[in-house]
């Protein structure tokens, strides 16, 4: 039975999903429609109790984020979806999407009506910002072949500086489950510099670099650092022209939410699950011998909250 990384591993987003139920039908019928005719445990019947209670929730939650709100382990969350045919939770939640969407979708003349406060205005920022990203990555070449050049660079070196630290720690995080070399960068000045020469030296060739608004100067100068150590350079920001672009030999863009009064990045965190996603693929018997050996470790030291 595959983990619950292994399931989205093999869950690329360019991946055809599942048909959907019948559309005419209610979507709690669509949806009960998905579980019937399957055997279901009582963890499982726990958790597809709550997708049909919590809809327009349960289809857009992670599956931490599912796991913990039914209370369940993320691996039943994960044979959930594939005892119901699925080849893993995220191909079930695209499945459960668009049901969720139609459950609270207006005719477009009432839309704007909706919109009645800067919290929903935000929010609509954030969608715009996620509709030109997918119009973006319509060619996903550029984002698959960034892939295979970072799961070769061995070790792999990613850097975020100020604001962009938790960007870079999210990215380091899963990359480590699927890479064996992963260095995270976070401090500028002379650290950055000794860790980038370290990572060349030991046979590194390429630096993930985040740079999030307001774009520090120390960012620019870690990888002018880095590029002066033999290292590339691939650069995930919002922007598409200035010092930084000129500085990387790929860079990716996604607007960030600038409507409160602190900058929210959705479109930068999909885009990174991207990269991740490409270089899963670029090297898939690594990835599920890694991902193996991860679930074991973690189910013989209960790293998570068990049924």
């Amino acid at each position: 039975m595959p983990s619950s990384q292994r399931a989205r591993a093999q869950a690329s987003a360019i991946t055809p999903g599942r048909q959907a139920p019948d559309t005419e039908a209610a979507p709690t019928d669509r949806v009960l429609a998905l579980f019937g005719g399957h055997r279901l445990s009582p963890a499982q019947r726990r958790i597809a109790q709550y997708m049909v209670d919590h809809l327009t929730e349960a289809a857009f939650l992670s599956i931490t984020d599912l796991a913990d709100r039914v209370g369940v382990s993320q691996p039943s969350v994960t044979r959930f979806a594939s005892s119901l045919g699925f080849s893993g939770f995220p191909a079930l939640r695209e499945a459960l999407q668009p049901i969720a969407l139609s459950s609270v979708a207006g005719p477009p003349d009432t839309r704007e009506e909706i919109r009645r406060n800067e919290l929903q205005a935000a929010i609509d920022a954030e969608i715009e910002n996620l509709e030109s990203l997918r119009r973006t990555l319509a060619d996903p070449n550029q984002v698959l072949n960034l892939g295979r050049e970072l799961a070769r660079s061995i070790p792999l070196t990613v850097l975020g500086l100020r604001i962009s630290v938790s960007l870079a720690e999210y990215f380091a995080y899963a990359a480590r489950r699927i890479h064996p070399d992963v260095r995270v960068v976070t401090r500028g000045g002379s650290v950055a510099y000794d860790a980038l020469l370290q990572s060349r030296e030991a046979g590194g060739t390429w630096v993930v670099a985040f740079a999030m608004p307001r774009h520090a100067n120390e960012t620019l100068a870690a990888m002018q650092a880095a590029r002066s150590t033999g290292l590339r350079v691939a650069l995930i920001t919002d922007l598409t022209l200035g010092a930084l672009v000129d500085e990387a030999d790929v860079t990716l863009t996604a607007g960030t939410g600038s409507r409160l009064v602190f900058d929210s990045y959705s479109a930068p965190g999909v885009l990174s699950a991207a990269v991740l996603q490409a270089m899963a693929d670029a090297d898939p018997e690594r990835t599920q011998v890694r991902l193996e050996g991860y679930e074991q470790v973690a189910d013989q030291h209960n790293f998570f909250i068990g049924d």
